[in-house]
């Protein structure tokens, strides 16, 4: 299996790049985030006549995740166990849900495309409603891993977190200053290790970016930096035998602001019998 994740930054502005990419890298398995669109609003078609069925979650022209897999979809979860909402000004456990999170099992693996919040700023109510989003996650992550720990599952998207200072080639970005590089939202994507998920890419590419602001010339100057992820159980993990992050789907007409990132797996046979055990 190929699964690639993706913040295409509208998809009805780049369906024909998510396509092309999709068939032309023999994806098998498509995560996007930032779809900015409803189910309704969504191009389907292309995506069908390569060949792909397409799990949709939008509510409006902002967020919104999607999936598209050339093998069944089965499982659709629109959101992760306690994941909480965020509405400005409405504090309280009946905020209303964002559309950021999808979950389906495919191929025996159970993929979430995610688009965590993105904290907008220190001090702002969004950036408590981030870790809030992310230690809810964890914990999801946790008792679903607990639940089955031989089914392999991955956590997948754009974090909106830079982990490590090598991660970060913007100088705009400046701890103490900004937000994705504060020790507080670090230490929310290092504790999704506890919940025994892991970054399965950055083993085989150690460094890379995935995202380049638009202004100021961030790409020609590789002023960009790390944020979209693939974190993976035991069960995954060991299945990857290669990763790649396409930074020249960054290049030509209206590019994401992202670029993809891929992994291969060797899931073994269809029954499963070829996986690693893991053992509670």
């Amino acid at each position: 299996m190929r699964l690639a994740t993706w913040n295409i930054n509208s998809i009805r502005t780049r369906v024909g790049r998510a396509v092309d990419f999709a068939v032309r890298e023999d994806i098998d398995v498509l995560a996007l985030q930032e779809i900015k669109c409803t189910p309704e609003q969504f191009p389907y078609a292309p995506f069908e006549e390569a060949g792909y069925q397409v799990e949709v979650h939008g509510l409006n022209q902002w967020n919104g995740v999607a999936i598209a897999s050339r093998e069944p979809i089965t499982d659709v979860s629109t959101a992760f166990a306690g994941m909480p909402g965020f509405a400005k000004g409405h504090d309280g456990p009946d905020a209303p849900l964002e559309a950021r999170a999808l979950g389906v099992t495919v191929g025996g693996v159970r993929v979430w495309s995610l688009y965590v919040p993105n904290g907008r700023s220190l001090g702002d109510p969004h950036l408590a409603y981030k870790l809030h989003w992310l230690e809810a996650l964890r914990t999801s992550t946790a008792a679903e891993i607990a639940a089955d720990p031989n089914r392999p599952l991955a956590l997948v998207g754009d974090f909106n977190i830079i982990p490590f200072d090598v991660d970060n080639g913007d100088p705009g970005i400046v701890i103490g200053r900004s937000t994705h590089v504060s020790p507080e939202e670090r230490a929310a994507f290092f504790a999704l290790e506890t919940a025994g998920v892991r970054d399965v890419v950055r083993p085989l590419i150690p460094e890379g970016f995935t995202y380049w602001d638009y202004q100021r010339l961030k790409f020609p100057r590789n002023e960009g930096v790390r944020i979209d992820f693939i974190l993976g159980s035991d069960s995954f993990a060991s299945a990857v035998t290669a990763a790649s992050i396409h930074r020249d789907e960054r290049k030509g007409a209206q590019p994401s602001d992202h670029v993809p990132v891929v992994v291969d797996l060797d899931l073994g046979d269809d029954d499963g019998d070829d996986l690693p055990m893991i053992f509670a």
